[in-house]
């Protein structure tokens, strides 16, 4: 092992930047739909030797240690974003004549951007550099720290942050309810670093043993977590969920329209298997109404035929709004509930709207500089000022989030306690039989550890499940399976993790980079000594 760190830390620029990138191609194996965690180990602690080769050149000066160290994150970053994000240009292959030529931008332009995050997370953390354990909580601190600004700079996109490598199974997602997604990151980039400990000698056992006890710790609460009761209420709802499983170039044909609302109203008329209770909620996915709902009339009318008495549909569907005289109108991303008399008794609109998908940022500079080609994006949706909670007759109350609004942590401000159940609807068939719809069916799962709330998710080609405050599934359909989920709410579950971030996240990261100082500083009189 020490060999082997000396050939890392002591390689060429472009042999380093090579192991870099692979290292963080590497660690994308932890993601859906593989899960392999353990590759993780090995990245971080090729990325802890690598910085350890940035911080020992003589003569660099620190803006020279700093540039380099940054240079070895963005390069771990690429690798890792490319690695775990290339379906993303899936979506453009829809309408190839028209937008392939965005393809580079999405499978490295947007990595590109990302990887300055874990850049700076590495310049930051060579900031508390040291030739021992400090060094490591140095990186773990600030990766946390990078992952959070990810979650909101630049309307953010927290996709795939390194917590989730550590929560591939259920009993590995309950450190989540203490400390979050984040929290976790900073303990996973730990933990995965401390075998560099070894190459270096330098607090091996005291590092080894800590790291150890921490993922002790993690597996031993998720199994004690796991072990608790879970009581479904006397009054508990039944829900079924529709996946017709559409193809997106067949959804995006007028022709189909008439063809695709009747599909889901067929499935939502299906007789439940043999010892289920009728569904009390039937769910459709994100836009599967193919047309203004308010503007036709007849729809409504067909849905009332289909519900039984009682029940109410939620459904996604695109609503217009009026703008005024002589203004466009506005279109939302919305979510309708209707109940068995075809009025509609509730709607949401989609407050984090996805960039470039349902708007185009900055579209009045792009235009004046040229780019008609990037305006030229699909968009033309308006983003709801706050979200609203869709409320059933009888007081149950369903907080909504729309498509990859499931990923942000914060979009759970103001708490969602005291709701039934997280309701996602989502259409991931865009994106194709890819990573991508796994890896944002695992984020919805860890949502419901955080939260202590089951989450019903809706999805046109899947995955769609029913989901346990424990982040099990309880029912559901795979990637492109067409039919219905039936299954019965679960109640909700104790969290101690609070969305208030100040409580709960920053007080971990000021600890361990002040533990960092703290060993940075003693190793520095000691040289100096």
């Amino acid at each position: 092992m020490e060999r082997l760190a000396g050939k890392v830390m002591l390689g060429g620029r472009l042999s380093r930047a090579i192991i870099a990138i692979a290292a963080g191609a590497l660690g994308a194996l932890a993601l859906p739909p593989f899960g392999f965690f353990a590759s993780l180990f090995v990245s971080f602690t090729l990325l802890v030797w690598l910085v350890d080769g940035c911080t020992g050149k003589p003569g660099s000066g620190v803006f020279g240690r700093l540039w380099s160290s940054f240079g070895i994150g963005w390069c771990f970053g690429f690798g890792y974003f490319v690695a775990g994000l290339w379906w993303l240009g899936n979506a453009l292959l829809l309408e190839a004549d028209e937008f392939a030529w965005a393809l580079p931008l999405a499978i490295l332009g947007l990595p590109a951007v990302l990887a300055l995050f874990y850049g700076f997370a590495v310049a930051l953390a060579n900031l508390l550099w040291s030739d021992g354990l400090g060094r490591i909580a140095a990186l773990a601190a600030a990766f946390g720290l990078s992952e959070w600004l990810r979650s909101f700079v630049a309307t953010g996109f927290p996709w795939n942050a390194i917590g989730y490598g550590m929560m591939p199974v259920p009993v590995m997602m309950q450190s989540a309810n203490l400390v979050g997604v984040l929290g976790v990151t900073v303990l996973a980039v730990f933990i995965f670093s401390a075998p560099a400990l070894i190459g270096t000698k330098k607090g091996m056992w005291p590092g080894l043993v800590l790291a150890g006890l921490l993922l002790t710790g993690h597996f031993g609460y998720g199994l004690y977590r796991l072990r608790l009761p879970l009581e479904t209420p006397s009054d508990a709802l039944t829900v079924r969920i529709v996946q017709p499983s559409i193809d997106q170039s067949r959804k995006m044909l007028n022709a189909d329209r008439a063809d695709i609302f009747n599909e889901h109203l067929r499935l939502t008329g299906l007789p439940p298997a043999e010892g289920k209770k009728r569904p009390d909620i039937v769910v459709w996915p994100e836009t599967s109404v193919p047309f203004i709902l308010t503007q036709n009339p007849d729809a409504l009318a067909e849905i009332a035929k289909t519900l039984e008495d009682g029940q109410v549909l939620f459904t996604g569907a695109v609503r217009m709004e009026d703008a005024g005289a002589g203004r466009p109108p506005r279109y939302y991303n919305s979510v309708y509930a209707i109940d068995s008399q075809g009025q509609i008794i509730g709607a949401t609109d989609k407050v984090h709207l996805t960039p470039f998908g349902e708007y185009v940022p900055f579209e009045d500079v792009l235009r004046r500089f040229g780019f008609d080609n990037v305006v030229s994006l699909p968009g033309g949706f308006s983003a709801a000022a706050s979200r609203s909670v869709l409320t059933l007759p009888s007081g149950k109350t369903f907080y909504p989030l729309i498509c990859y609004e499931i990923i942000f942590p914060g979009e759970m401000m103001p708490s969602p306690a005291g709701s039934t159940a997280i309701l996602n609807v989502t259409n991931d068939g865009w994106f194709g039989d890819t990573p991508g719809p796994y890896q944002h069916f695992l984020q919805a799962r860890v949502r419901a550890v955080e939260t202590g709330l089951p989450v019903i998710r809706g999805a046109n080609t899947g995955i769609s499940a029913v989901i346990d405050p424990y982040g099990r599934i309880i029912d559901g359909l795979d990637y492109g399976q067409i039919g219905i989920v039936d299954a019965t709410l679960s109640g909700a579950a104790d969290s101690a993790f609070t969305y208030d971030i100040h409580r709960t996240y920053f007080w971990l990261i000021f600890s361990i980079m002040m533990s960092a100082a703290v060993v940075s500083c003693l190793s520095f009189m000691r040289r100096t000594n």
